[in-house]
């Protein structure tokens, strides 16, 4: 596939992620939509992820999220301190009861930013990559062009949604089957790009622990001697985001459009 399925991630240099947050993992903090979608639930854009992993941390407020899995749809309750996650593949609604706010930890840190996560569109959409990207696209801002757009997107993915949910609930998994390859097409393009961020993040934090428990059982720590402390602070607020309003952080070593949850 040549045209391009999600918004363009310019190249820039290449990655690097001397010192990410631990495991290299991604952070945000989202508040959950209010808008009401046409099943009368309130709430965000329905999607997965292609290979990573994503948690939610309860900070306050009441809610849910819904998914689609293999093994059917479920829809799991959110409250202050409850904590839940899903592997890739996971189709999730975040679905709002009254002020929720939520930390979202993701895997693999800069994969998300650059596309790891596609829609529920209904499959005309998700069958033509220029119109995907049309939709999935948000202008820049946080004014009322960007919400209409993001509410929009939010309404044709619970389209596209409660028509995989109604046909998994009665016991046909094939159209959710086909959304999760149709997922597949649309961002086998950026695969190389991902693997680069993979190999410059998680998994070269993977490595450095390997090389830190070589040092340790031979003797010689050295590496301690370069321990030290990092901080860092939101530096967009109130961002569309694909489940609510979400503050972005840059981490060190990845500076990416904006695109995650």
């Amino acid at each position: 596939m040549n045209t391009p399925a999600l918004p363009a991630v310019p190249k820039g240099p290449e990655p690097a992620l001397p010192h990410p947050l631990p495991g290299a993992v991604g952070l945000s903090h989202l508040s959950a939509y209010d808008w009401e979608a046409a099943d009368g639930v309130c709430g965000g854009s329905p999607h997965l992820h292609l290979v990573c992993t994503e948690a939610y941390v309860v900070t306050g407020g009441r809610g849910a999220v819904q998914t689609l899995s293999p093994d059917g749809y479920r829809e799991i309750p959110l409250e202050p301190g409850s904590v839940a996650w899903f592997t890739p593949g996971t189709v999730h609604r975040m679905v709002q009861g009254g002020d929720l706010r939520i930390t979202v930890l993701m895997q693999n840190s800069g994969l998300p930013e650059a596309g790891d996560a596609v829609f529920t569109f209904p499959s005309e959409v998700l069958a033509d990559p220029e119109r995907y990207a049309a939709v999935a696209t948000l202008p820049p801002g946080t004014g009322a062009e960007a919400e209409r757009a993001a509410r929009g997107r939010r309404d044709l993915a619970v389209e596209g949604y409660l028509r995989l949910r109604e046909t998994l609930v009665a016991g046909d998994a094939g159209p959710y089957a086909e959304f999760q390859r149709a997922a597949a097409r649309l961002v086998r393009d950026r695969v190389p790009r991902w693997r680069e961020l993979w190999r410059a993040g998680a998994l070269a934090a993977a490595e450095r622990t390997g090389a830190q428990l070589d040092a340790l059982q031979a003797g010689e720590p050295s590496y301690l001697g370069g321990a030290t402390a990092y901080e860092t602070a939101p530096t967009r607020l109130g961002g569309f985001g694909m489940c609510g309003r979400r503050d972005e952080y840059n981490l060190p070593g990845v500076t990416l459009p904006y695109g995650g949850e």
